[in-house]
């Protein structure tokens, strides 16, 4: 699993006109190229009478999967410049499609080039672009005397908190990054005077908004 990679929120679109061509950008996190297929497919039934619908996605951790398609323009213009966008931002496991219902004016490729483009990023950004980075939970459970410090101390050190939990002791949800949980381990340890029981547990992903 990657440390840290970037990617979209969840579905978005925008529209923009360009020299009366109306140009509609779509934007979705996959897992998958079969889930990639499906959303450009539920795009064009979706705009069935538009002149194209331009799509690209690149999936995997080494984006491996790379695919392109001006669906009826000019080859080159609008396919390519789609995944041109979401590589030049570095984002993995998505997929964007943008649809065109041609206004009577032809635009040329460098036109095409720069609306398919322009359709891309704002697509994307209505979908809001975020960092994952990996993260891993460590429990800690220690009693109620421990408490204030071990807060304060999770707090003056930046970590990721989930949900506290009260029963005869409390148990405290650390998230920090996947990469550190062994320091970590070792920081509550030293930081309870070995007094606590730590729990590892699984690895999730956590997202952060990029501006």
């Amino acid at each position: 699993m990657l440390d840290s990679y970037k990617t979209v929120s969840g579905y978005g679109e925008a529209e923009t006109i360009i020299r009366k061509s109306r140009f509609i950008g779509y934007c979705k996190p996959v897992v998958s190229e079969e889930e990639a297929v499906a959303f450009i497919a539920e795009i064009k039934k979706k705009h069935y009478n538009a002149t194209h619908n331009c799509s690209a996605y690149v999936i995997g951790e080494r984006d491996e999967i790379q695919r392109q398609s001006d669906d009826g323009e000019p080859s080159g213009t609008a396919g390519k410049p789609i995944l041109e966008v979401i590589k030049q931002q570095g984002l993995k496991n998505t997929v964007v499609v943008v649809t065109r219902y041609f206004g009577g004016i032809l635009l040329g490729a460098g036109g095409l080039i720069r609306a398919y483009t322009d359709g891309a990023v704002i697509g994307i950004a209505a979908a809001g672009p975020v960092q994952m980075a990996l993260h891993r939970e460590v429990a800690l459970e220690v009693d109620y005397t421990w408490l204030g410090k071990v807060e304060n101390e999770l707090r003056n050190r930046g970590t990721l908190l989930g949900e506290t939990e009260f029963t005869d002791k409390v148990t405290v949800n650390c998230l920090p990054v996947a990469g550190e949980t062994e320091a970590f381990a070792a920081w509550l340890t030293d930081l309870t005077q070995g007094q606590g029981i730590i729990r590892v547990g699984d690895a999730r992903y956590i997202a952060t908004p990029l501006s």
